[in-house]
């Protein structure tokens, strides 16, 4: 279990912070929920408190983790489907299942994509997604500039 003021790396949003955890009441049912404030984006979420892991909610990696996934970047390239449809729902269940080295191999796979063929509109937002996520949370991990991590997500 989490608790208030802890910082959390949620799927598909990035870095937020548990401002509360709150008794709420949805669809008959009370239950307590954590309720997270994110980062970039003003965005807040209410996440039920008995699903939290399965969601995907976990604790930001630290900084000796952060150096592991930044060497992962670096190295090869995955092998991906050549049908667009079929790639697109791999990188998007990476994404959704939050592990850090999964959206890492998204951002390695779509980056080399990037190179060789050019993407999609959908592969192109996911693409920014996944590297607003990973720089979030190395940032969030180092207390270092977002800068310090632009080339190795692959901005420019």
């Amino acid at each position: 279990m989490f608790s208030v003021g802890e910082k959390i790396c949620y799927p598909m949003h990035g870095v937020g912070v548990i401002e509360s955890i709150e008794e709420r009441t949805v669809l008959g049912e009370t239950q307590p929920y954590y309720v997270l404030c994110f980062i970039s984006g003003r965005m807040t979420a209410m996440v039920p408190v008995r699903t939290a892991e399965s969601v995907g909610l976990r604790a930001v990696i630290d900084e000796a983790e952060c150096m592991k996934v930044l060497a992962f970047l670096q190295g090869d390239a995955c092998v991906e489907n050549d049908n667009w449809n079929q790639r697109y729902r791999d990188n998007y269940t990476k994404l959704r299942g939050g592990d850090i080295y999964d959206v890492a191999d998204v951002i390695k796979c779509l980056n080399k994509r990037e190179a060789v063929k050019g993407l999609s509109a959908g592969e192109r937002k996911m693409l920014l997604t996944a590297r607003q996520v990973m720089l979030a949370e190395l940032v969030t991990a180092t207390g270092k500039p977002e800068e310090e991590f632009r080339y190795a997500v692959g901005e420019s």
